[in-house]
């Protein structure tokens, strides 16, 4: 079985303002976008994050052949527990989910 960077063409993270972290995951073709969000579902992200399902939105962009996710950072953007302040090291347990 493959991991989730295999298929993607971009896979990243960022902020979605201080409380949020969002992924952009950007595949070459719909194909592939649509076989990724088939099997991508919300108990996997929360596992690799321990954050609630619940929690965790996802949204297809099948103009653009992209997955946006996001949900709320364990740690405030910028606060003395936070460890990565622009949330662009997050996509690592993402990019290593298999499907």
């Amino acid at each position: 079985m493959k991991k989730l960077i295999d298929y993607t063409k971009i896979l990243r993270s960022k902020n979605a303002g201080p409380l949020y972290i969002t992924f952009d995951l950007i595949f070459h073709d719909r194909e592939t976008m649509e076989y990724a969000a088939q099997r991508l579902t919300k108990a996997r992200i929360a596992k690799a994050y321990d954050v609630a399902e619940e929690k965790i939105d996802i949204i297809a962009y099948e103009v653009v052949n992209s997955i946006k996710i996001t949900f709320p950072r364990k740690n405030i953007s910028g606060s003395l527990a936070d460890s990565d302040i622009y949330g662009c090291q997050q996509h690592i347990p993402l990019s290593q989910i298999e499907i």
